[in-house]
């Protein structure tokens, strides 16, 4: 009778240490889980910025070319700062989207996967997308500055295009050599070892340490 009784004893101890353990666990996930909730804010907002900012420059693009005689530069000037408006607010946009996809309650590996899909977006798309766009896109803004100042002073006739002609081939020559120093620079990176580092950059602190808690969980609920 002892003997049962001690064995039972052992059960209900195993058990109560069993319900701790798993308790723990839980309580370890909810509290890193809430950090990774938390450290995902920061890109958030800094999305939430860039939609505001693509805003503007989407209606400063449509306010110049609709507030000038129509001529095919001024055309193409207005409509790039406008549709580059328009894919600063789609890509941040797509980011909110796969921030939000992220729920907290699926297993490990499921969020890994979905954070993964972030961190691809950024990496392979976003990153290279806008590196490219930036060696040129500072010329139509800077053209479009040009423009309202030659407005302002009241210019030799409506059209500053015309009275400085020679500023365009500079502007995409300028704009060339930062696209072949752009891709030079990440050749050099690729060749010595520090594309794990680049990639790390574009996929943003945020994501970094988002991975590097699910790391944290992954390997306690191993242990």
């Amino acid at each position: 009778m002892e003997l049962d009784e001690m064995k039972l004893a052992w059960q209900q101890l195993e058990r109560r240490l069993g319900q701790q353990q798993a308790l723990q666990r839980q309580l370890y996930r909810e509290r890193r889980l809430d950090r990774l909730h938390h450290g995902l804010r920061p890109l958030v907002w800094g999305q939430s910025i860039q939609i505001a900012f693509g805003i503007f420059f989407m209606l400063l693009g449509i306010d110049f070319w609709s507030s000038h005689a129509p001529s095919l530069h001024i055309l193409a000037w207005g409509i790039s700062v406008q549709a580059f408006g328009m894919l600063m607010i789609l890509s941040a946009a797509r980011n909110l989207h796969l921030v939000k996809r992220i729920d907290y309650a699926l297993p490990v590996l499921e969020i890994q996967h979905r954070l993964a899909a972030l961190r691809a977006w950024r990496v392979r798309v976003e990153a290279p997308v806008f590196s490219v766009i930036g060696c040129f896109i500072w010329i139509p803004l800077m053209l479009i500055w040009f423009q309202w100042d030659w407005d302002a002073m009241g210019g030799r006739g409506p059209d500053f295009w015309a009275r400085f002609p020679e500023l365009g081939p500079r502007f995409l020559f300028s704009g060339a050599v930062s696209l072949l120093l752009v891709l030079a620079i990440y050749w050099l990176l690729r060749r010595f070892g520090r594309r794990r580092w680049m990639e790390d950059n574009f996929a943003g602190s945020s994501v970094r340490k988002a991975e590097a808690v699910l790391g944290e969980i992954e390997r306690f609920e191993q242990e």
